[in-house]
């Protein structure tokens, strides 16, 4: 029965997906908020997702849990790379149409964006790739107390529902429910910026072979400090502020080495 539901519903949430595609964007990079998006999308993919005996929960989102979604958004896509990172696939999958894909991804789809891409000079495909790497790290503090937030709010359910008498059985079930949507959702951003992580340092070896120029140097340092939070998420570690001190000296990716020119000499990182 939920296969032959997800047969009639994926092709009609496609092109519900693609006709809200072409309205403007809202916070954090997400369609506009309305009707679409917010109502008639989510309500098929929670159709599904009961159909198929995924966790549903039918509480209300906290405001905690509304910011989370959203600041985890802004990892799950890239708009600004034309869909390395499968856009309509993410929105199919956020709003539970078609259940969250565990798959890998392939890391080698940012450089060849990078490669196929006309710059005015080669060395301005370093500083797109800074420039990403930056816009990940500028985002990263507020995602992780959202993060927090809404572990806390977990939290704060389960000692409700256990030590408040006379609660239907409904309660304490939707709790764990909610507390796996939100565990999902939390697993899906940490793959979501490993994934990132790992296409931006795939893409800077492959610069470093195919127009090797010392802007590697910066990209390498912000890889680093990308790293960290990097780190940090795949620990659970959201509540500490652990990715607070960038270049902390913490090494997670592979060494690298560019000889420029003569005068230059080598760097490792």
């Amino acid at each position: 029965m939920a296969k032959a539901a997800g047969r009639i519903l994926r092709p009609l949430a496609a092109l519900l997906v693609l006709a809200g595609a072409a309205q403007a964007a809202g916070d954090f990079g997400r369609a506009e908020r309305n009707f679409l998006t917010e109502d008639m999308m989510p309500a098929i993919g929670d159709g599904r997702a009961w159909l198929a005996g995924e966790p549903t929960a039918s509480f209300n989102l906290t405001d905690q849990e509304e910011e989370m979604r959203d600041r985890i958004w802004r990892y799950l896509v890239a708009p600004h790379a034309y869909d390395w990172f499968g856009d309509l696939m993410v929105e199919l999958q956020r709003s539970r149409i078609v259940p969250i894909s565990r798959k890998p991804w392939p890391v080698d789809q940012y450089y060849e964006w990078l490669h196929q891409t006309r710059f005015a000079s080669s060395r301005v495909r370093y500083t797109r790739v800074a420039e990403d790497v930056l816009a990940d790290i500028g985002m990263m503090a507020d995602a992780f107390r959202s993060i927090c937030a809404v572990i806390d709010v977990d939290r704060q359910r389960h000692l409700a529902v256990t030590e408040i008498a006379g609660l239907e059985p409904g309660m304490s079930g939707n709790t764990a429910l909610r507390r796996a949507e939100n565990e999902a959702l939390v697993d899906w951003f940490v793959r979501a910026v490993n994934h990132r992580y790992a296409s931006y340092s795939y893409g800077l070896d492959h610069l470093l072979v195919e127009t090797p120029h010392e802007e590697a140097i910066d990209v390498n340092r912000l890889l680093s400090d990308l790293g960290v939070w990097v780190d940090a998420a795949s620990r659970g570690d959201f509540c500490s502020g652990i990715g607070g001190g960038h270049g902390d000296g913490a090494v997670t990716i592979r060494s690298r080495v560019l000889s420029s020119a003569p005068d230059e000499g080598s760097y490792r990182k």
